[in-house]
């Protein structure tokens, strides 16, 4: 017989089975851990969609950003009783003509600049020997010994075995340049550039024709219950209201970068100080990345020009005090405090979607990350990712 103080089993209450008290407690693994792996499977699933159909998604993502920017405008000419058709057609008219005026008159600039490349190199080459001539000491002293270690290569490789009798060596020769497969290459990508843009185009336009067609449709689509719908109107708003903000401050801070660049370079004697202006309104579109294109950029374009380090340093000074002030004082005062995001969020976001979808991504990964946003702030179970996205 057990003593009293071993374990025993007490028998439980009407008729239950007995109840070991002593028993190890068994660890439950809570209900959500068991959602982790799906949910990770889900995320894979999702980005290898994105990636294969990026042909299919980069264009729609092009055509609802630009359907929400120019939606104002059209909903403002229909409550002036000027049918959305009409109206959705003369913004995107405008829109292209105004584009194509300012590719029309930087048209001389830009084959100026690119005239310029040639000599451009070659005073490159000439300012580098002039500026490290006296390093050219050290320089031979490497190229002599990476020759040595060369020639002490080629004593200790292992030499060939003959090839056999009536076997013939074969070797595989590099095709030549050829410059109708570049001319041929260069074709196909600026026609699949005008096939994207006109789809896009055709994508905006039947978003703005339709108005809030498809908002009705998704609120219709939330659930059957008030609250649902309520809370599904609130983040369709949420949404459009901080894409439209961002859509619209970065337009206006563009113009202001791009205006200010070229009346810095045009006071400094930078040549092609317009095309540098344009560049720099348009990759300010970019967060982070565009900045630190347009500044080394233009500072290695003033060391080709000038011939001086001193100058290049003072061009790409005045490139990154002009989106210094933009990045850190004008655009944060604009967007507000309700629209921004952590700055770490921001920059491994813009690299996961140019990772993905490589120029465009790098160009759609902020407008994607505040509708996401905009969705995790609104949704009870996303509303932590939301807070972590939040500045």
């Amino acid at each position: 017989m057990k003593n009293g103080s071993e374990g025993t089993a007490s028998p439980g209450r009407d008729g239950e089975n007995p109840v070991d008290h002593d028993a190890p407690a068994v660890a439950r693994i809570p209900t959500e851990a068991h959602s982790v792996p799906l949910i990770l499977l889900t995320v894979f699933a999702v980005i290898f969609i994105l990636d294969w159909a990026q042909t299919v998604f980069i264009p729609l993502m092009l055509g609802v950003i630009l359907s929400y920017a120019l939606s104002p405008l059209v909903n403002q000419m229909a409550r002036w009783h000027i049918p959305r058709a009409i109206g959705a057609a003369s913004v995107l008219l405008l829109i292209v003509g105004g584009v194509g005026s300012l590719a029309y008159s930087l048209q001389d600039e830009t084959v100026s600049m690119i005239q310029t490349l040639p000599d451009a190199a070659q005073k490159f080459r000439q300012t580098l020997r002039k500026e490290w001539g006296d390093s050219k000491g050290a320089i031979e002293n490497v190229q002599k010994a990476a020759a040595q270690i060369e020639h002490a290569a080629s004593e200790t490789a292992v030499v060939p075995e003959p090839v056999p009798r009536g076997v013939t060596r074969v070797r595989i020769e590099e095709p030549k340049f050829n410059i109708r497969d570049y001319l041929w290459d260069g074709t196909i990508g600026a026609l699949s550039f005008v096939s994207l843009a006109v789809m896009v185009l055709f994508l905006a336009y039947f978003l703005m024709l339709s108005g809030d067609t498809f908002r009705r449709k998704l609120v219709r689509l939330s659930g059957p219950t008030l609250s649902k719908k309520k809370i599904t109107v609130q983040m369709l708003n949420e949404i459009s209201t901080q894409i439209q903000h961002y859509l619209l401050v970065q337009a206006l801070t563009s113009v202001i970068v791009g205006v200010a660049t070229w009346l810095a370079f045009l006071w400094i004697g930078l040549e092609n100080a317009a095309v540098w202006g344009v560049a720099a309104a348009v990759l300010n579109l970019v967060p982070y990345l565009g900045a630190i294109i347009v500044t080394v950029g233009s500072a290695l374009v003033a060391f080709l020009q000038f011939g001086s380090a001193g100058m290049a340093l003072t061009v790409g000074a005045l490139s990154l005090i002009i989106n210094s002030l933009e990045g850190y004082l004008l655009a944060p005062w604009l967007i507000g405090r309700a629209g921004r995001m952590n700055a770490v969020v921001v920059f491994a976001g813009i690299l996961f979607w140019g990772w993905l979808w490589g120029a465009w991504g790098l160009l759609l990964g902020m407008p994607i990350m505040m509708g996401i946003k905009s969705v995790c702030d609104r949704v009870e179970e996303f509303k932590p990712v939301g807070e972590f996205m939040g500045d």
